[in-house]
């Protein structure tokens, strides 16, 4: 064999192996190991952006990027500060990029009159600044989950409907004016929930000639959750929309307890990946609804489906070459930064909470909200069912300072100190309970707690961060850390003051390590 032969021959081969590897590389869901429910997609070029439900926590509406679908990193957020006229529920954020411009519709609830509707805000980039615009769609008792269409040059929007009504909910949807910013004409229902089984999270696409709605059925949220994906298309992009008779085309499965709402992006090679989100089955409850990656390709019969089928699977194929899945990091924050990470999160509707850094420590406090007794709570997203967190408190006022596992302003246990003293309580539907109490005289307060099958949590404290005390309590039972999960989110670990903006709470570092 001469040299040119021997050379093409390696070529082929070395083709033919990346080619193999390629196929045979796989990751592993969820692809952002946090609760980030509603997620929604967009490429901008070689990169990918990510937004989704922060309910009620803030800041609004975090974004995530990534260059290879796999791997994401948050680096913000929509909204640093909440808009004058919302009073809270920051749900179902929706992408779209327009004429250099880039767009969030999103759910909120008015602070006028409670209902929700969609409002919309602009960017020069995906990563913002935003400007809102206010609402956009408001519609009877509730206007949720926008999705944008672009079609003959002109903009649609659709929304779910008729959720709060004695009658079957509706996708509807009307045309918007040219910069996007307000509707222009009647709205025109797209499909209705004939079986009512729910209907919601639609993400409308154009493909040969058809209208495709890919949507979610039965229940998002809780322990209960059966949430699936089904679509249906049309000739028309008024309609009638036809459901598919093998509907849902991904649903639960071993792994996977629920899983549904979410948006799909095109790579440059053209394959179709859809963003959603999950719940694990089992302990991985407890991380909440998680963003999956799953790819989609039209199918013979021409509709949509996913390539490792119905059955909502963890293993996926990789979508670009060469990309490797990054373990899951630890969390570590000295405060040394000067500003707030972007992974701290906060219960906003009950307390203003308020954060300084400076001398490498955090100082903490709030001024509680008309109505409520309540106090701080900075909190993390839990990226695995077993976990620690660990901190140190640095000043010894006569306040609650310390840890704790949140579900809201009325559902925590925490571990904190007050004065000369280190005690565990818990609040459940508002009523405090002492689970323990010990008087300690050590200066710094180095306190513990780990998280097991996402329900089990203990505590433990130090004097020097290394030799430590294990807590014996009257116990935390499972059925109270399991009252912490909200209807729409999970509890999060993370640090806690009470006593107001005159008792802050110090904190000299912040350790979350995964198990």
């Amino acid at each position: 064999m001469n040299m040119k032969k021997l050379l093409l021959s390696l070529l082929v081969m070395s083709t033919g192996l990346s080619m193999q590897a390629q196929e045979n590389a796989y990751f592993t869901n969820p692809v952002i190991p946090s609760d980030v429910a509603d997620p929604s997609l967009i490429r901008v070029g070689n990169d990918y952006y990510a937004t989704g439900t922060s309910s009620e926590w803030a800041p609004h509406y975090p974004i995530f990027h990534s260059t290879d679908l796999v791997n994401w990193k948050q680096t913000g957020h929509v909204f640093e500060e909440k808009p004058a006229w919302i009073k809270n529920s920051f749900w179902a954020p929706e992408w779209f990029a327009y004429k250099g411009k880039y767009y969030v519709y999103y759910t909120a609830r008015k602070a006028s009159d409670n209902i929700s509707c969609v409002g919309v805000a602009v960017a020069d980039k995906p990563t913002g600044p935003f400007k809102d615009h206010g609402p956009i769609v408001e519609f009877g008792k509730e206007a949720i989950d926008a999705f944008i269409l672009e079609d003959k040059g002109k903009l649609y929007i659709s929304w779910k409907a008729y959720g709060l009504d004695d009658r079957p909910i509706e996708l509807l949807a009307c045309q918007l004016s040219a910069d996007g910013l307000r509707l222009d004409g009647e709205p025109f229902s797209l499909i209705r929930d004939d079986e009512h089984q729910g209907l919601e999270g639609q993400h409308w696409f154009k493909h040969n000639g058809y209208y495709y709605l890919i949507y979610s059925i039965k229940g998002c949220c809780g322990p209960n959750s059966d949430y699936a994906v089904s679509v249906a298309r049309s000739k028309s992009l008024k309609g009638p929309y036809e459901k598919y008779t093998a509907n849902p085309i991904l649903h639960g499965s071993q792994d996977v307890m629920s899983i549904g709402h979410g948006t799909f992006a095109t790579t440059p090679e053209g394959r179709m990946y859809f963003l959603c989100h999950a719940y694990l089955s089992g302990a991985g409850f407890y991380r909440g609804r998680q963003p999956f990656l799953l790819e989609m390709k039209m199918g013979e019969d021409g509709w949509p489906h996913f390539v490792t089928g119905e059955h909502a699977a963890l293993s996926q194929p990789m979508p670009l070459a060469g990309t490797v899945q990054k373990p899951i990091q630890d969390f570590y924050d000295d405060f040394s930064c000067g500003k707030l990470r972007h992974e701290w999160t906060w219960n906003y509707p009950y307390s203003e909470v308020k954060t300084t850094l400076g001398s490498g420590y955090l100082s903490l406090s709030n001024t509680p909200k008309e109505g409520t007794q309540t106090g701080a709570a900075l909190c993390l997203r839990p990226s695995s069912s077993n976990y620690s967190l660990e901190t140190a408190v640095i000043n010894h006022n006569d306040q609650w300072k310390g840890i704790v596992l949140y579900g809201d302003h009325e559902n925590l246990i925490t571990l904190g100190r007050m004065g000369n003293q280190l005690l565990v309580k818990q609040i459940q539907n508002g009523k405090e309970t002492v689970l323990y109490r010990e008087r300690v005289r050590s200066v710094n307060t180095h306190l513990r707690m780990e998280v097991t099958d996402g329900k089990n949590c203990s505590f433990a404290w130090s004097a020097d961060g290394k030799n430590w005390n294990p807590i014996h309590m009257n116990g935390v039972r499972q059925r109270d850390v399991k009252a912490l999960v909200r209807w729409d989110r999970i509890s999060r670990p993370g640090l806690y003051q009470e006593g107001g903006n005159d008792a802050a709470a110090h904190y000299a570092y912040c350790l979350m390590k995964n198990r």
